[in-house]
C-alpha cells in the first residue's frame, strides 16, 4: 500500500513540477554601469511596458547615444499610485521641513498642496522646493488624477511646449476636445492618447440570455435580462472605471430634463447596472477577461482593453467571440496623460521620455500593428493617438484600426465638467456606499422587482430602490462632509459612508419586501 501511496505521490510532484522544469526561461536584460535610468510609475499592464522599454531605448539611443532603463513601479490601479504619491509627497516634505527645524504642525498637511492657500508660507515653501519622491513620471490614468496632481504641486512643468512648440497647434494636438483638456497650459501634463469608455460583449453569452440583444446602450447594460451577467470594477480601485461611470451618469444629465434629474436618473442607472454584476474587479484591465472567458456575459471597458481583446480573440480562434461597441448616445473622449514630478532625479531622461511619447515615434508605437514601421515589436497596443498626423489616410493601413477615428466618433459628445467634474471623487464614494458596501441587498431587492414584471409593476418598490442620500443641489455639502480636514476627522467621513451604507440596506429590503408584495 506504501508503495503505491509513494509511486502516486511521485508521479503526482512531477507532473505539478513539468511546467517549471520546461518553461523557457527570459534572458535577463543586462544594462551598462553608465546606463541612463528613468523612474515611471503607472498602472500599465506588462505588454505596454515591455514595448516602452524597447522602443524608447532605440529612440534614447539614436538621439543621445546612450543606454537607458525604465525602473517602472506598479503599486496598483490609478487610484492606489495617486494614493501613493500623496503619502509619500506628505512624508517627504515633513522630513524637509524637520530637517531644517521646523517644526511639523498638524495643519500644514492641509495647507502645503492646497492651491488656494497660495499665500501661506507653508505652501510657498512646498511650491519653492525641490522635494521629490524618488520618482520621475507618472504615466497613465486620466486627466483628472493628472490635473489634481498637479494642482496639489505634486507635477510640474515638463517643457515640451517650450522644446517642441510645434506639437502643439489645433492640427497636431489640439488644446482640448470633447470638454476635456488634452494637455496642460503650464505644461504640467500632456495627453499622450485618447480614450473611450464602451461594452464588451460575448457574443456566445449574450446568446445564450433568453430574449437579450446586444447591448447597444448604457441604458441596456441595466435592463433585467442581464441580471448576474456582467462584470465591473470597482471605482474606488480604479480611476478609468469611475471616469466611465461618470460618463454614464453625463448622459443622463444631458437627456434629462434638468441636470439635477438627470444625476438621480444616472445614479439609479448604475444601481441597476451594479445588481446585474455577478463579478467586480479591482481593476480596469480585469473586465476583458472576465467577458472573453465566458464568467460574464458583458461589462464596461476602455477601448484599449476591448480592442485588444477582439484582436486577441480573433487570431486565437479565427473570428473574434467578443465585440466592443462604443454605446449609442455617444460616449466622452478623454486623455491617458504623463507628468513630470516634482523632484524628479532624473529629470533629464525624464524630458526625454515625455518627448517620446509625445514624438512621431512614440505615437505610432502606440497606433501602429505590430510589425508594421515604426509599430511595436511583438504586441500591438491598441491605443488611439493624440496626434492627429496619425489618421491621416497615409497613415491608416498601419493603425490598429483603421476606420477607427476618436477625434470623428467622439465629436457630438461633449464632456461639461461643470456638472459632475467636482464631485468626481463624491461618485466613487457613493458607488460604494449604495451600490458596493451593500450589494448583496441591492441584488435581491433587484432580482424581486424583475420576478415581480419590472420596474413599472411595482412603483413603491422602485420608490425605495431609487432613494438617495442627498439630492444634486446638495451634492457640494455632501462631498464636503467626505474630505478629510479640519472640518472632518477620518471617524466622521466614516460615520456618514455607514449610515448611507446602512439606509440604502433598509431601503433595499423594503423594495424586495414590496415587491414581493407586487406593490
Amino acid at each position: 500500500m506504501w508503495l503505491r501511496l509513494s509511486i502516486c505521490l511521485i508521479l503526482l510532484v512531477s507532473l505539478l513540477a513539468m511546467p517549471f522544469l520546461f518553461r523557457k526561461e527570459e534572458a535577463p536584460v543586462i544594462f551598462s554601469a553608465d546606463a541612463d535610468t528613468v523612474v515611471v510609475v503607472c498602472a500599465h499592464n506588462k505588454t505596454i511596458r515591455d514595448e516602452y522599454e524597447q522602443a524608447f531605448s532605440k529612440w534614447y539611443k539614436e538621439h543621445y547615444g546612450k543606454e537607458v532603463h525604465i525602473d517602472f513601479r506598479s503599486p496598483g490601479g490609478t487610484s492606489d499610485i495617486t494614493r501613493y504619491i500623496d503619502d509619500r509627497f506628505r512624508a517627504e516634505f515633513r522630513f524637509s521641513l524637520e530637517s531644517e527645524g521646523i517644526e511639523w504642525k498638524k495643519e500644514y498637511g492641509d495647507i502645503f498642496n492646497d492651491s488656494r492657500q497660495k499665500d501661506h508660507w507653508i505652501r510657498q515653501k512646498f511650491m519653492n522646493s525641490n522635494v521629490g519622491i524618488g520618482i520621475d513620471v507618472f504615466a497613465g490614468g486620466g486627466t483628472f488624477e493628472h490635473s489634481r496632481m498637479a494642482n496639489y504641486g505634486y507635477a510640474v512643468d515638463g517643457g515640451v511646449q517650450k522644446r517642441h512648440p510645434e506639437w502643439f497647434k489645433e492640427s497636431v494636438i489640439p488644446g482640448q476636445f470633447g470638454g476635456d483638456r488634452l494637455y496642460d497650459a503650464q505644461g504640467r501634463y500632456y495627453g499622450v492618447v485618447l480614450s473611450t469608455f464602451g461594452i464588451l460583449y460575448n457574443i456566445d453569452r449574450v446568446a445564450e440570455l433568453k430574449d437579450a440583444p446586444a447591448p447597444e446602450r448604457w441604458s441596456d447594460l441595466g435592463d433585467g435580462r442581464f441580471f448576474n451577467t456582467l462584470v465591473l470594477a470597482d471605482p474606488t480601485k480604479s480611476g478609468s472605471a469611475n471616469k466611465c461611470y461618470e460618463i454614464i451618469i453625463q448622459q443622463c444629465m444631458a437627456q434629462a430634463a434638468n441636470p439635477g434629474a438627470g444625476w438621480n436618473d444616472g445614479l439609479n442607472l448604475l444601481k441597476k447596472i451594479f445588481a446585474n454584476a455577478r463579478v467586480i474587479t479591482d481593476s480596469a484591465s480585469k473586465v476583458v477577461g472576465e467577458v472573453a472567458g465566458g464568467n460574464a456575459a458583458a461589462g464596461t471597458a476602455i477601448d484599449t482593453y476591448g480592442f485588444t481583446e477582439e484582436l486577441w480573440s480573433a487570431h486565437r480562434f479565427g473570428k473574434s467571440k467578443v465585440v466592443y461597441i462604443m454605446p449609442k448616445g455617444g460616449t466622452a473622449v478623454g486623455t491617458d496623460p504623463v507628468q513630470i514630478l516634482r523632484g524628479a532625479p532624473n529629470r533629464k531622461v525624464a524630458e526625454a521620455f515625455v518627448d517620446f511619447l509625445l514624438s512621431m515615434e512614440g505615437q505610432k508605437l502606440h497606433a501602429f500593428r505590430a510589425g508594421t514601421p515604426g509599430g511595436p515589436e511583438k504586441n500591438t497596443l491598441s491605443r488611439a493617438p493624440v496626434r492627429k498626423e496619425l489618421y491621416e489616410k497615409e497613415n491608416q493601413q498601419n493603425l490598429f484600426k483603421p476606420d477607427y477615428n476618436p477625434y470623428a466618433s467622439g465629436a457630438d459628445f461633449e464632456y461639461r465638467p461643470q456638472w459632475t467634474g467636482r464631485y468626481y471623487s463624491l461618485l466613487r464614494q457613493v458607488i460604494k456606499a449604495l451600490m458596493l458596501d451593500p450589494h448583496v441587498e441591492l441584488q435581491q431587492a433587484w432580482q424581486a422587482i424583475i420576478a415581480a414584471g419590472g420596474p413599472e409593476k411595482v412603483p413603491q418598490a422602485m420608490a425605495k430602490f431609487n432613494a438617495l442620500p442627498f439630492e444634486y443641489k446638495d451634492a457640494a455639502k455632501a462631498a464636503a462632509s467626505l474630505k478629510i480636514g479640519k472640518d472632518n476627522s477620518a471617524v466622521q467621513v466614516a460615520a456618514v459612508m455607514r449610515q448611507w451604507s446602512e439606509n440604502a440596506r433598509a431601503n433595499y429590503k423594503e423594495a424586495e419586501r414590496l415587491a414581493k408584495e407586487g406593490k
